[in-house]
């Protein structure tokens, strides 16, 4: 993808708060994360700016998150960012951007989730809230998400080979085949559901090894809830999934487990190429992105296949 950062200081988000938030731009300003389409700086101890800064989408997926986040469902069970002020593009800065309450905690690919049983029940309660009919106004997915997994189906192959190439799939033919089960079980024919889109560890928060915090809500969409639950396997330790989807109601039929199991391989596989874009120090790359994505699809593969037939695999140990 694309990436092609602009240039973003304390000094520039000062300029825009006493353009079009005078009330705001006095309160203490600091960097709190460089993420993939938006810097978030943190504005007092209560809000966070956040500024399109390396994508063409980014501003765009800004004001989805005004119009739309205040419109979801009640009693979702982690907290949440609450959009306060929108910025609009001027000569000064050419994007929109948005104010909203700071979600104290860390991203989960920096201090991973390690209390499986409440944060699996955790997560199954904030989904089971969210997986709600949308209105039939709700947006899309950007990127064919939320709709049918064989949309995917070359863009994976094509990735998990070029993966495999490079010496990132231990097994390739035990993805391969999991990929396979994915992408032939039966689709969604229920109601199009508000789906978060995007949930991988760096979007995800934790306190003391909990789950605490869902944050980035650019990809937020109506679809199927199998690109959700695929959370289980990215971003929960080992044995968890089953926990949570024990939690999770109604219980996914398996269809829909099995096609859950293919977005997990889709954020597992991207996870692997940014991380391995980060070790090696080029644009857009992240490093800390890498071990939750291995350990993830190491994870998939041990659960999906018959350990008693199989001699087991030589995955990377996850990293803390």
């Amino acid at each position: 993808m694309p990436h092609t950062p602009n240039e973003i200081t304390a000094d520039l988000i000062r300029r825009l708060l006493l353009d079009q938030h005078p009330d705001l731009a006095d309160l203490p300003l600091r960097l709190g994360a460089r993420g993939w389409d938006n810097q978030m700086w943190r504005l007092g101890d209560d809000l966070a700016v956040r500024v399109p800064w390396a994508t063409e989408s980014a501003g765009d997926m800004l004001r989805k998150e005004r119009t739309w986040l205040p419109t979801l469902p009640a009693g979702l069970s982690l907290a949440i960012p609450v959009p306060q002020r929108l910025g609009e593009p001027s000569e000064r800065f050419p994007h929109p951007w948005l104010v909203t309450t700071w979600v104290p905690g860390t991203p989960a690919d920096l201090a991973p989730v390690t209390r499986a049983a409440s944060s699996a029940r955790s997560l199954a309660a904030f989904l089971t809230a969210l997986h709600r009919p949308a209105p039939a106004s709700a947006p899309t997915g950007r990127d064919d998400r939320g709709g049918p997994l064989a949309l995917h189906a070359e863009q994976f192959t094509e990735g998990l080979a070029t993966a495999t190439d490079l010496g990132l799939i231990p097994d390739p033919d035990a993805v391969r085949t999991l990929w396979e089960d994915a992408v032939t079980a039966p689709p969604w024919t229920g109601p199009a559901l508000w789906i978060h889109g995007d949930l991988h560890p760096a979007n995800v928060l934790t306190a003391d090894g909990a789950l605490c915090g869902v944050i980035d809500f650019g990809e937020l969409c109506a679809g199927d809830p199998a690109c959700d639950l695929a959370a289980a396997w990215n971003l929960l330790p080992d044995g968890a999934a089953e926990l949570f989807h024990q939690a999770y109601e109604p219980a996914a039929d398996p269809a829909t487990v099995r096609r859950a199991r293919g977005w997990a391989l889709i954020r597992a596989l991207g996870g692997i190429f940014v991380g391995e874009a980060g070790r090696h120090n080029r644009p857009g790359g992240k490093a800390t992105w890498g071990p939750p994505a291995q350990a993830a699809l190491r994870r998939l593969v041990s659960t999906a296949r018959d350990t008693s037939a199989a001699p087991p695999l030589n995955w990377p140990a996850p990293s803390a």
